[in-house]
C-alpha cells in the first residue's frame, strides 16, 4: 500500500513539474507573438512611410517577426508534447487512485439533534 501512495507521489511531483513547463510555454508563446506584432508594425509603418526608413530597425523588426515565427514554432512542439505526458500521468495516477480502496465514513446511523 505504502509503495502505491509513493508512486501516486512520484506522479503528482511529475505532473506538478509538467504544468509549470507548460505555464512557461505559455509565457513564450505570448513573447514570440509580441515580437511577430511588433516587428510586424515597424516594418508596415517603415514601408507606408509613417516611420523615417532606418535599415537597422527595418531588418531588425524583419529580424523580429522570423525570430518570433520559429520560437512560435518550436514553442508548439514543447507544448503538444507535454502536454500529452501531462495526459497520461494524470490518468495512470487516477488509475493508481482508483485501485486504492477506500473506506466508507460515516455509515453509522445519523443522531438527530
Amino acid at each position: 500500500m505504502d509503495d502505491l501512495h509513493d508512486d501516486i507521489a512520484q506522479l503528482e511531483a511529475r505532473i506538478e513539474e509538467l504544468r509549470e513547463t507548460r505555464e512557461r510555454c505559455r509565457k513564450i508563446a505570448l513573447a514570440a507573438k509580441i515580437a511577430i506584432a511588433a516587428g510586424a508594425v515597424v516594418a508596415v509603418l517603415t514601408l507606408l512611410t509613417v516611420l523615417r526608413f532606418y535599415p537597422s530597425a527595418f531588418f531588425g523588426s524583419l529580424a523580429a517577426m522570423i525570430g518570433g515565427a520559429v520560437l512560435l514554432g518550436s514553442n508548439k512542439t514543447t507544448w503538444q508534447e507535454t502536454e500529452e505526458e501531462l495526459r497520461a500521468l494524470e490518468s495512470r495516477r487516477d488509475q493508481f487512485i482508483g485501485s486504492i480502496s477506500m473506506k466508507v465514513v460515516g455509515d453509522e446511523r445519523p443522531t438527530l439533534h
